[in-house]
C-alpha cells in the first residue's frame, strides 16, 4: 500500500453536503484506508531568499489515505462531498524512501 493525499479545492459547482462527511470518512475508516485529514485554514507563505509566492487559497482540506495505486486512490472519491458537489479533488502520491 502507498500513501496518498486527497486535496479538496474550494471550487464546487453546488453547495457541499456537510452532513455527508461523517459517512464518507466512516467508510474510509471501515476499509482501514483512512490515515487522517482536516479542513485547511488561512496561513502565510515564507521564503528565505526572495519574495514568496502567493498562498494557495483554493485548497480547502485534505485527507490522507492508503491505496494500492493512483487508480485505487481515485476510486476512493466515491461519496466524497466535494467531488460529489462538482468540485476538484487533487490526488497526490506521498513517495517513501524506505
Amino acid at each position: 500500500m502507498a500513501d496518498f493525499l486527497l486535496l479538496m479545492h474550494d471550487d464546487t459547482a453546488s453547495p457541499v453536503d456537510d452532513e455527508a462527511w461523517g459517512s464518507y470518512l466512516a467508510g474510509l475508516r471501515s476499509l482501514g484506508l483512512f490515515e487522517g485529514g482536516s479542513a485547511i485554514g488561512g496561513g502565510v507563505t515564507r521564503r528565505a531568499t526572495a519574495a514568496p509566492g502567493p498562498l494557495s487559497s483554493h485548497l480547502a482540506g485534505f485527507i490522507r489515505v492508503q491505496a494500492d495505486d493512483l487508480e485505487h486512490a481515485a476510486r476512493l472519491l466515491a461519496g466524497n462531498p466535494v467531488y460529489d458537489a462538482g468540485g476538484t479533488v487533487e490526488i497526490r502520491a506521498l513517495p517513501r524512501d524506505d
